[in-house]
């Protein structure tokens, strides 16, 4: 489709094309078969509209390679040594990456034309071999306008548009061919204003030298630009008004454009494609599918082509409405259309964003059927939409089977074994690859940090330079969520340095990755700053924020922002209500909740989802409402989920209330039959409320189903080091320092009036021993190592990866009035800062 509108400067690619398909009646006399001649025609043609993406006949590649296979087996018996067949062989096998069997048959000739020559140097230039083309060409006997095209459009395609202004140059006598194919260079390769000068000393002009700047200044973004040649083209053509239409839509001004569309004295199938794929880039399906279904009321040239059928089911698949592209390829089919490689590409999209497992093993069938099997593109999307339904055998199948793999094909198969968990096959295909970019980095280095691997994410961005691969936004915002699964503030802000030196810093999806990555760090106020530098902010920035600021218990900071976002006309979705929804519950915020939960959908317009029921619970629950948000769960009508049960058992903790944790609990051991958190949260619930016996029976149940329990354990990161600790450690190098520094600590807070809490040990044993557990508690062990290993008066970080225990943090709020620090502490849930003997949570958690 898009090969369509750049028709004016996609000749040019395909010059030689255009004299291969006039070798027949060129040599009307040579003694050449009908299969042969046929043979010929059609791999000119096959070429030419493939690189100008029209649509082929339905013969495919390999139906070629079958006849090439042949030639190359009888060459001496099957093929007549003739200029016409000799050269359509050496064409093919040029286009097949097959050069050195070109050069070959090309040697063997023994009588060769220019057109024979012609096809040598366009088969090097193909394969991107300009230097071997150059000096074919030098040696050339004779030379045409076709020679001299050839190597300019050969020089322009490999990026060497300097070397083809000097060819230009030399050429003796110019014709318009050569001139429009070094505008057509210059507009390829972003020199927009050397083809502006170019095109105002042409001597002559035809439709294609207007249609062709139209095109470049369109592609460049300077769309006035290209709508001024446009008014003061002489005489107008369908092409030209088709390469204005594609500009603007190109250019995001569709609006324009269908204002020209609707003007145009005629038009063609490109014409309303060209309208369709404007409104589908844009999201507007619907205006697409109502001129889609209007072409059949015009007139016969107007009359649906694959092109525009494709690109209507691509629009529905971009625009995530899945379902409508496998119904219009439906449709498609029982019209009687075939579908080509861009159609099955579209529509195996959709299948990989719908997970559909089924219509996509089913269209793979038809694939075969069709002969698309070793397209390329049709590769990569089959493995795409395998990986993406979790058949990573399916998907390894349809790599192994491709018979040409770009760098594309061994991105999609690393990013799917991945996703689904793979990571060591993930590596081990990224060690194979012959070729890695920058999008290979990227996707390993995400897929160590989505698993919590940071450490390895943190390797290869540092081998990175070695190999001359350059980071780009992206790379940054997988090494930013990478520091913060670390909980690595000095990494996160080495990456920052580096974004801003980069200039990547304005960058509205690499603010957002830092936001997360300092409120994930405990860096809240850093975080805030961030978002008001923004020179740019969307939804997801505010979003992250207020997250933020719902994990630090600063809920009514996170109310204040999401006021501040609607005076600055930006729209909440449903993740703001999430966001907002958690900090209302982590603040005890009860009327506020309600007030936001009933807004969503009365002001706007968001329905409530399985997450914001959750989030209502939690806050019910938390504020000790329990009857009533049993009540509410009740009402709910979505299907209940394990996050949901969670939350109200987690609230009978905090109110020990057995009996709706036993009904919470039964619901989780269904759901979810071996989550140890909940064995062990009911057994607590039971041993909190001197319940032993039925404790006991959780914890025996628990072990005769096979659940083991996660250990407790803290961390603290000191000069790049990570220390953990768990209950009682004493292999740490610093154990007796530590246990000193504890001994000490706790003289001084009983002189402060500190009193152990000995009731959340729940083991039946005496109170001196529940009084020597609580002491060596792993935050207890990690702060003290963080108060013998770091400079007076700096903030304190460390991390827990269970809930910090009711006498943890009463013991945390006195030391940090003692010690005259700030304390940070994250646990499971949320963000502790302890400071002057208080807490941010206000003994709200």
């Amino acid at each position: 489709m898009q090969g369509q509108f750049r028709l004016c400067f996609g000749v040019f690619f395909t010059t030689y094309n255009l004299a291969g398909a006039m070798l027949i009646t060129r040599f009307p006399n040579c003694n050449v078969s009908k299969q042969k001649q046929r043979l010929h025609v059609f791999v000119t043609h096959l070429d030419f509209a493939r690189s100008i993406g029209c649509s082929t006949p339905n013969i495919t590649r390999n139906e070629i390679s079958k006849h090439v296979e042949a030639g190359h087996r009888n060459q001496t018996q099957s093929v007549n040594r003739d200029v016409v067949s000799r050269t359509a062989l050496l064409t093919e096998y040029a286009r097949s990456r097959r050069i050195e069997d070109a050069r070959h048959v090309f040697d063997e000739m023994p009588d060769r034309n220019v057109v024979t020559w012609n096809a040598m140097v366009s088969g090097y230039c193909q394969n991107g071999r300009m230097k071997e083309a150059q000096q074919l060409f030098d040696k050339m006997p004779e030379r045409d306008v076709i020679s001299w095209t050839t190597m300019i459009t050969g020089y322009s395609q490999n990026g060497a548009i300097d070397e083809a202004r000097q060819l230009f140059d030399r050429i003796p006598k110019k014709s318009l061919v050569t001139w429009n194919a070094m505008i057509a260079g210059y507009t390829q390769n972003g020199r927009i204003e050397e083809a502006s000068i170019l095109f105002d000393k042409m001597p002559e002009r035809n439709v294609l030298s207007w249609t062709t700047m139209i095109t470049g200044y369109g592609g460049s973004g300077r769309i006035e630009d290209a709508r001024q040649v446009f008014d003061t083209m002489p005489e107008l053509s369908l092409i030209t008004w088709n390469a204005m239409i594609s500009g603007y839509v190109q250019n995001g001004r569709v609006e324009d454009a269908r204002q020209l569309f609707d003007r145009m004295p005629a038009r063609n199938a490109v014409s309303w494609t060209a309208m369709i794929a404007g409104y589908c880039q844009t999201g507007r399906t619907e205006d697409a599918r109502e001129l889609f279904d209007k072409m059949h009321k015009r007139i016969e040239v107007h009359k649906k082509n694959v092109v525009t059928w494709t690109a209507m089911i691509a629009g529905y698949a971009q625009s995530g409405e899945g379902e409508e592209a496998l119904k219009l390829f439906s449709q498609m089919q029982r019209a009687g259309m075939k579908p080509n490689q861009s159609t099955f590409s579209s529509v195996l999209n959709a299948c990989a964003a719908l997970a559909e497992s089924k219509e996509g093993q089913q269209i793979h069938s038809l694939i075969l059927k069709a002969g698309f099997e070793s397209d390329l593109y049709v590769g990569n999307a089959l493995i795409t939409v395998h990986a993406k339904c979790g058949n990573m055998g399916y998907a390894w199948k349809a790599f192994n089977q491709m018979p040409e793999r770009d760098v594309v094909s061994w991105n999609t198969m690393i990013a799917g074994y991945a996703q689904n968990g793979s990571i060591e096959d993930a590596n081990q295909l990224f060690d194979r690859m012959p070729e890695k970019d920058v999008i290979s980095w990227n996707t390993m280095i995400a897929a160590y940090a989505q698993i919590g691997h940071g450490e390895e994410a943190m390797k290869l961005f540092c081998q990175m330079p070695r190999v001359g691969i350059r980071p780009i936004q992206t790379t940054f915002t997988s090494l930013l969520s990478a520091s913060a699964s670390l909980a690595s503030i000095e990494q996160g802000k080495q990456h920052h340095t580096c974004i801003c030196k980069i200039g990547f810093s304005s960058e509205v999806f690499v603010g957002n990755a830092l936001i997360a990555m300092y409120a994930k760090c405990g860096h809240i106020d850093d975080a805030r700053q961030v978002l008001d530098e923004m020179p740019e902010q969307d939804v997801v920035s505010w979003n992250s924020l207020i997250t933020g600021f719902a994990l630090h218990g600063r809920g009514k900071e996170a109310l204040q922002l999401f006021e501040r976002m609607q005076l600055l006309d930006i729209n909440p979705n449903d993740t703001t209500f999430i966001g907002i929804l958690s900090a209302c519950s982590h603040a005890g915020l009860v009327d506020e909740g309600w007030r936001f939960f009933y807004s969503m959908n009365r002001d706007h317009g968001i329905t409530p989802t399985a997450g914001h029921f959750a989030c209502m619970v939690d806050l019910l629950a938390r504020a000790g409402c329990l009857k009533e948000a049993e009540e509410f769960i009740d009402e709910m009508p979505c299907k209940l989920d394990a996050v949901v049960w969670g939350s109200l058992l987690g609230a009978c903790r905090v109110h020990v209330n057995t009996e709706v944790a036993k009904r919470a609990a039964e619901h989780l051991f269904e759901l979810e039959p071996e989550n140890a958190g909940t064995y062990v949260l009911l057994s607590n619930i039971y041993a909190a409320a001197g319940m032993w016996d039925d404790a006991a029976k959780i914890r025996v149940l628990m072990k005769d189903r096979g659940v083991k329990k996660k250990p407790g354990c803290s961390w603290i990161k000191v000069e790049n080091k990570v220390h953990t600790f768990v209950v009682g450690d004493r292999l740490h190098p610093q154990t007796d320092a530590i246990y000193a520094t504890l001994e000490r600590l706790v003289g001084e807070m009983r002189e402060e009036g500190y009193v152990p809490n000995t009731n959340v040990v729940l083991h039946s044993v005496d109170e001196g021993e529940k009084e020597n557990v609580l002491r060596h508690h792993s935050e207890k062990l990690a702060l003290a190592f963080g108060l013998n290993n770091t400079a007076s008066g700096t903030p304190i970080h460390i991390f827990k990866n269970l809930r910090v225990c009711d006498d943890c943090h009463m013991a945390t709020k006195v030391i940090s009035k003692i010690v005259q620090r700030e304390i940070v502490m994250r646990d499971a849930n949320r963000f502790h800062h302890f400071k002057d003997g208080l807490c941010s949570c206000g003994d709200y958690w």
